[in-house]
This record gives structure tokens, sequence and C-alpha cells, in this order.
């Protein structure tokens, strides 16, 4: 087996655990894969936690008394997989996540040892629940913004269940609705193995080069054959 993987799950519906979540029974199933093959999961409810809203890693230090995110980042950074669950609302993922990926967004900057951005040789999915349509919608939003903070995205990293539009049973209602379509359990499987592939490739090969990349070596003045080297 190789060195362990760590995933971290944070599932952004706006229900709190007290709850059932339609968008964590799918998430479940990405989960029993990944535990099934010797990946560490952890889950995080976004909504039973008080996140400031804001772009910077402590919004204590900016006038909001209480904070929960700085905690969530230690697990971020902890993981070698991450993967933001969403419902969908008016087409569009929560407002929940939303802000999650502003306050990922908000550790972007950061460096790791080698001067990278520090979630470099990290990957990220996605898993969309809801009834309508915005699966794929939610998912470019997300991943996008995912692969731009610095996330290996591989192929298939989105999955999601959408029953008939407008109201209805949403995902693992009566612990029948969606479970057994073969198109969601795809997706889903998919997604969890190619996650869990590239999350091993890269850390055998012990995350992307550091060459190219560094922040802090472009800072220095470093301009990785870039055609204008004068602007320096």
């Amino acid at each position: 087996m190789d060195e362990e993987l760590r995933a971290l799950f944070i599932n952004c519906t706006l229900k709190r655990s007290t709850s059932p979540s339609h968008t964590q029974a799918l998430m479940d199933n990405a989960i029993a894969i990944m535990t099934a093959n010797g990946v560490s999961v952890e889950t995080i409810r976004a909504v039973d936690h008080m996140i400031a809203p804001g772009v910077q890693p402590d919004m204590t230090e900016h006038g909001w008394d209480r904070d929960d995110w700085p905690g969530i980042q230690k697990k971020v950074m902890a993981a070698d997989i991450l993967v933001l669950g969403t419902p969908i609302w008016l087409g569009d993922k929560s407002s929940i996540c939303t802000r999650v990926i502003e306050r990922l967004y908000g550790f972007s900057g950061e460096t790791n040892d080698a001067g990278q951005y520090a979630y470099y040789g990290r990957v990220a999915g996605c898993i969309i629940t809801g009834n309508e349509d915005g699966i794929k919608h939610c998912a470019m939003n997300i991943l996008y913004s995912l692969q731009h903070l610095g996330y290996v995205i591989p192929p298939q990293a989105d999955a999601g269940w959408i029953g008939e539009a407008g109201p209805g049973p949403s995902y693992g209602d009566d612990d029948q609705v969606g479970v057994k379509n073969e198109f969601t359990q795809r997706n889903t499987t998919f997604m969890a193995w190619n996650l869990m592939h590239l999350a091993r490739m890269l850390k055998k090969a012990g995350g992307i080069p550091a060459y190219g990349n560094q922040r802090s070596e472009w800072d220095a003045g470093a301009r990785f054959d870039h055609p204008n080297p004068e602007y320096r």
C-alpha cells in the first residue's frame, strides 16, 4: 500500500447536522470507495461552523468576533484530496459553497517549502445534488475556482444527481431515490478513483515539479524563459 492518503469532504448543504443531507448521501458513496481503499477520510458540514465572510486567512484579525475557518484550513492543508459537495439553488452552488471557496482563496497566496503556491500538489473534485438543472454549471464554477487556487483536477472530477425539474424527491429519499441510477453511480465511482489515482501519483512524485511556478523565485527576479525578461 502506498503512503496513506488523506481526503477532506466539505459538505456545503444549507442544513445543519441535525437534519439529513441529500448531498451527504451522495458524498457517502465516494467516501465509502475511498475508505475501502485505505484513504483516511474526514467530513465537515460547513454550516455547522461560524465561517466569517471575507478573503483573509483569519477574519478575527479583521473585525469578526469569531471565525472557525482557520481550524478548517488546517484540515484542508493536511488533506491530499479535497471534495466540495453542494446542492443546487437557483441554478447555482449554495451560498455556503461560495463562502468556502472565498475562504480557500484567502489562503491561496501562501507558499509551500518549494516556493510554490500552497495548494500545489493536491487534487480536488466536487459532488452536486438538486431538483433542477445545473450540475455541469456548478461543477464548472467549482472546479475552475479550485484549479485557479492551485489544485490539480483529474479527469471526471465531478459527479451529481438531479431529479425531475421542480419540487420532488431528492437523492437518497427513502433510501431509494437515485441510488440505483447507473449514470450517477458510474460518475461517482470514476471521480473517487481518479482523485485517488492522481493524488497517489502526485504524492509519489513529490508534488508538482518546483520550477517555473515558484512565487519566491519570480519575486527574486527569475523569469523562467518568459520572452520579455526586461520587465523585471
